[in-house]
């Protein structure tokens, strides 16, 4: 009996404790919008076109276009460890790499973001399929928490699982006038056009696989990579049915050398010229398949 007394007790404390505030004319504190810890962020309304960056290269449109994002930005800082913030660090090494690719010409480029701001992640490959990209490459860094002993740089492909999710939700949501690889999607019914896109991304995760070995062989000797750097993951950001997309983890920024090295000039240089090597490998085989 008395432990059941406990219980109720336990139950009617909150209400007690109001009442008798409420007596005395008191009230216990509460948050309100308005203070210093809300944040308020201008999201792009449902359907709204997305604003498409300048291409930098070739004005030739037949020549390829990679499209390259540098990860987070605005008032989301990414990954930081050790004074380095993840969102400056990507887009040193996005720059550095655009860079690279249009002084030794022949290739179109453009970025997704070449500030400090803020991308939501179907943005991020949106801009990629309406410029018409031929790559799609995100560029990150990564964490470990406390384990400061974690380095080294992995490459990320859409997983075979999330291809599968993608496509019908990819079919539910663009309307009736898409294309997907030239293939229109008007008037066909929701589950063919399901269909239509799996079979597109199969191709394209075919293709972005080739681009990420491309990278790992390139790299071999120049970068330092993760003791399992090859990987596939469910990542929205890989989403884009037509496409061919992957996602580099260039570094830990809470590894003190992984940090130094990716976000210093030097090695910022030495990313872009062994990714603009592995992107023209890419494109050239590309060419003469």
């Amino acid at each position: 009996m008395f432990y059941r007394l406990q219980i109720v007790l336990v139950f009617l404390a909150p209400f007690l404790l109001l009442g008798v505030l409420a007596a005395f004319g008191l009230s216990l504190p509460v948050p309100h919008l308005g203070r210093g810890y809300v944040i308020r962020i201008d999201l792009p309304e449902p359907g709204a076109p997305v604003a498409l960056p300048q291409i930098f290269g070739p004005r030739d449109p037949s020549r390829p276009l990679v499209v390259i994002d540098a990860g987070h930005g605005g008032h989301d800082p990414g990954a930081s460890g050790g004074g380095f913030v993840e969102k400056a660090i990507v887009l040193g090494l996005a720059r550095a790499l655009r860079d690279e690719l249009v002084r030794e010409g022949g290739i179109r480029v453009a970025m997704t973001r070449d500030d400090d701001r803020f991308l939501v992640l179907d943005e991020r490959a949106e801009i990629a399929r309406q410029l018409g990209a031929d790559l799609f490459l995100s560029i990150h860094a990564d964490s470990a928490g406390d384990r400061d002993t974690v380095s080294g740089a992995s490459v990320y492909t859409l997983s075979a699982r999330a291809s599968s999710e993608a496509a019908a939700r990819y079919a539910a949501r663009e309307n009736s006038a898409d294309m997907v690889n030239g293939q229109s999607l008007a008037d066909q019914p929701e589950d063919v056009s399901a269909i239509l896109i799996e079979l597109s991304q199969r191709r394209t995760q075919q293709e972005s696989s080739e681009f990420a070995s491309l990278i790992l062989r390139e790299g071999e000797g120049t970068l330092v990579f993760n003791p399992q750097p090859r990987r596939s993951a469910a990542l929205v950001v890989l989403r884009a049915p037509d496409v061919p997309s992957v996602l580099f983890e260039s570094g830990f920024v809470t590894n003190p050398d992984d940090a130094a090295r990716i976000a210093s000039p030097q090695g910022q240089a030495r990313f872009a010229r062994v990714m603009a090597r592995a992107i023209r490998i890419y494109f050239a085989r590309k060419a003469g398949a």
